[in-house]
């Protein structure tokens, strides 16, 4: 995910959410995401 985001130019990564779910008997579906936002300073 940090490295989606240095590509994209963003600073950072907030609000990340990660959730899981059995598919079936020793199958799981991961899913992780977030926000990348660049930081701005005050001129």
């Amino acid at each position: 995910m940090m490295q989606d985001a240095e590509k994209m130019g963003a600073d950072a990564v907030v609000n990340v959410r990660f959730m899981t779910s059995m598919v079936m008997a020793g199958a799981a579906e991961m899913l992780a995401y977030g926000t990348a936002v660049k930081i701005k300073d005050k001129e």
